[in-house]
């Protein structure tokens, strides 16, 4: 979202990119059961016709026609099926100084504690300033090569509901956005789907995808709590440099 109040016209805009974004992600869903990295080209492509050519691109109107997507090549080694657990939540911290949070999240508010943490309630906190309620749901474990790492899995409380999953890693700041990146936000439609296990998601690190403020200051994210902080280096999805 953005901090401006849309008007009626671009209310419609935005549904049609919402729109298009489900169909993409429709048609990458069905073609990766049989052909990841072939879906991976398709969402790569149409995601950038879309950056250049919407309307409602988060990308600012003068920089669209110039505008090119950015990615590392395919990496199958980054594609998982992973069994959602359950899990204690890290113990809450402390509101932490308005100087540490700038240096931690790239010139962003800090996240002021976690109230209610340990309940599976938590308020993440926006690029914009503020905060947005979501539910912890359980931990994902991961088994890069390089070593197992967990990421906690949040259900957003705001519209209609939906599967949330960001990450920071050690690109941020440089190759990446300084705040992180999403793998999955159902809310709009980022959803790989279901994986042959019960209770498993699809996490593609190739599918990677910054949020809208990294492109324009005036949208409005949720960014990655400390707990899914990756102490690797995600070479995979996309990039800004």
């Amino acid at each position: 979202m953005t901090t401006d109040d849309p008007s009626g016209l671009e209310r419609l805009e935005l549904a049609d990119w919402r729109r298009r974004v489900s169909d993409l992600y429709a048609s990458v869903r069905a073609e990766s059961e049989d052909d990841p990295e072939a879906a991976w080209e398709v969402w790569r492509e149409e995601r950038e016709k879309l950056f250049r050519t919407h309307s409602q691109s988060p990308v600012p109107a003068a920089d669209r026609r110039a505008f090119r997507a950015r990615n590392w090549a395919y990496d199958p080694r980054l594609r998982f099926e992973v069994v959602l657990e359950p899990g204690e939540a890290p113990a809450p911290i402390q509101p932490a100084t308005a100087a540490g949070d700038a240096a931690a999240f790239g010139g962003f508010g800090g996240f002021g504690g976690f109230g209610g943490f340990g309940g599976l309630t938590l308020a993440l906190p926006i690029s914009t300033g503020g905060e947005e309620s979501f539910t912890r749901i359980g931990r994902l474990s991961i088994p890069f090569p390089g070593g197992e790492r967990t990421l906690g899995a949040y259900w957003m409380a705001d519209y209609a509901g939906g599967l949330f999953v960001p990450f920071r890693d050690a690109t941020n700041g440089t190759e990446t956005y300084g705040a992180g990146r999403y793998l999955l936000d159902t809310a709009k439609s980022a959803d790989l789907g279901a994986g042959s296990k019960p209770n498993s998601v699809v996490l593609d690190f190739n599918f990677a995808f910054h949020p809208s403020c990294a492109f324009d200051p005036k949208w409005s994210c949720p960014l990655a709590p400390p707990e899914n902080r990756l102490d690797i280096r995600i070479e995979a999805g996309e990039r800004l440099t």
